[in-house]
């Protein structure tokens, strides 16, 4: 295990973690979803059918996280883990992401819904207030924890070799095919969706997130909300209006953060912070 003075070091998990990572990321989650694929009679007779909320794609899902508690716990021990999960509780940023974040987005699923012509039809889908809060207990469990691997270790280690634009745009491509499976596989949700605007969107959503993980200097509880907030069950169907709209959000934000997205001077290049809370911009 790593001495306690290595983790301190801003470089204590390399560069060349990202491989360990993707090779894991892309491991367990194709792993799982393929042997789907290619023998289901055998997992389902041993595990059941599979669906959206079968414990082995939740397992898939959160390949992202498992893979970068594994590369953080390699380099930087128990401490180190520590102290990157302790990321999630970074919650300070400016006002304006916050408002992005709890009505521009949802306004986005609902322009989206108007555009496609479905929005007068729109009722909220569920019958209870209960069964409302435990589906978001299911959506807080599965996709923001990915967050932990694409913003947490992912996104600090591209920057530390390139400008935040160009890691947002690789990150979403590599995002966007990570999901490849899901929409081969009858039974999770992605099977009923079109691959192509899913992938548009996975790249626009991370040039969105980007400079909000920068801003909030190093935040992953803020890249999650932004990714609960997004498969959020209650919006409205506004597929594929709602990926053309994050599109041009996405082009937006560039636009307002050209300063900082097309240089590496503030982007958060450490994937574990240093004791203490000191800085993790580059400088």
């Amino acid at each position: 295990m790593p001495s306690r003075d290595k983790i301190t070091q801003p470089d204590a998990v390399p560069f060349r973690a990202m491989t360990l990572f993707l090779v894991l990321t892309f491991a367990i989650a194709w792993g799982i979803l393929a042997a789907f694929i290619f023998l289901p009679e055998t997992m389902v007779g041993l595990f059941g059918e599979i669906t959206g909320q079968h414990p082995l794609f939740y397992l898939a899902v959160w390949a992202p996280a498992i893979s970068a508690f594994i590369v953080v716990f390699r380099w930087s021990g128990l401490e180190g883990l520590r102290r990157h999960i302790g990321r999630a509780l970074l919650w300070r940023c400016s006002w304006h992401w916050y408002t992005f974040l709890l009505l521009g987005v949802p306004l986005v699923f609902f322009a989206g819904s108007l555009l496609k012509g479905n929005l007068p039809d729109f009722v909220f889908p569920f019958s209870s207030a209960s069964s409302f809060l435990i589906a978001l207990g299911f959506i807080a469990t599965k996709g923001p924890i990915e967050e932990f691997g694409w913003r947490g270790l992912a996104l600090p280690l591209l920057q530390r070799k390139m400008a935040p634009i160009w890691a947002a745009l690789i990150i979403g491509v590599i995002w966007g095919l990570w999901h490849t499976p899901a929409f081969l596989l009858s039974g999770t949700e992605q099977s009923a969706w079109s691959f192509l605007p899913f992938f548009t969107g996975t790249i626009a959503l991370s040039v969105i997130v980007t400079p909000l993980f920068n801003a909030s200097r190093g935040s992953i509880f803020l890249p999650a909300l932004f990714h609960f907030i997004l498969i959020n069950p209650v919006w409205p169907d506004a597929q594929p209006y709602d990926t053309y709209l994050f599109a041009l959000v996405a082009l937006v934000i560039v636009w307002l953060n050209h300063k900082t997205m097309f240089t590496r001077k503030c982007s958060i290049t450490q994937v574990v912070p240093a004791r203490g809370g000191g800085p993790i911009a580059r400088n």
